[in-house]
């Protein structure tokens, strides 16, 4: 009875021994490199930090990633509360 019709997905993020992770309801990719990734997802901005990142699979499409590395931390902020305004939020996370 779950109908995901329309643009909201569900967000669910699986990780395993801090070594790979795999995350539902992405919409896009900002940036990545081996310390660090930034996506949009569902639910706002999520940054992942660590060492030796790798994005291992992208499905956009489907709105799926999987990351393989040391992963330290997720951290989440909200994108609603400015808007479409990319710029200041990126600007707000790199502080």
């Amino acid at each position: 009875m779950e109908d995901l019709s329309g643009s909201a997905r569900i967000h669910k993020v699986a990780m395993t021994n801090r070594r790979s992770c795999m995350i539902n309801g992405v919409n896009d990719v900002l940036s990545f490199d081996i310390h660090e990734i930034l996506l949009e997802t569902e639910q706002g901005m999520l940054m992942i930090k660590g060492d030796e990142l790798h994005v291992s699979r992208l499905t956009l499409e489907k709105g799926e990633v999987d990351i393989d590395g040391r992963i330290d931390s997720f951290t989440y902020s909200d994108a609603g509360s400015s808007g479409h305004k990319n710029e200041s939020l990126l600007s707000r996370l790199f502080r």
